[in-house]
């Protein structure tokens, strides 16, 4: 990755990792669910503020951190530093929202927080 935190240096990224996973525009965007046109545009950096949604779903056909390609596309993330290392309650919505999860997967998910919790100190 570039790290230059810029839309072009996100395109070139994209378009590095796409190549050398030798996948076409097709195959990353079905998954995606956008339009090879649109992850095109996203490698031209013509794309001026692609949505976090959009940057998830590729970050997870890609195999590349989210939090990357949120600081590539231009978008400030909080690091651990600065959030004394406690997780933002938003973050971990956004992410639970952000995926399209099966009635099965959220009720795994909804055990495993009551699990945790269980777990915790008196």
């Amino acid at each position: 990755m570039t790290g230059r935190g810029d839309l072009m240096g996100l395109g070139y990224d994209l378009k590095a990792v796409r190549t050398l996973k030798g996948l076409s525009l097709s195959a990353v965007a079905r998954p995606a669910k956008i339009s090879p046109a649109y992850v095109q545009k996203l490698e031209a950096g013509v794309v001026k503020n692609p949505s976090p949604r959009v940057l998830h779903r590729l970050a997870g056909v890609l195999d590349i951190s989210y939090v990357r390609m949120m600081e590539l596309a231009g978008y400030v993330m909080p690091s651990p530093k600065e959030t004394g290392g406690h997780i933002n309650r938003n973050l971990v919505q956004q992410a639970l929202q952000a995926e399209e999860l099966t009635d099965q997967e959220q009720r795994a998910v909804a055990a495993f927080i009551a699990y945790l919790k269980e777990q915790r100190p008196i």
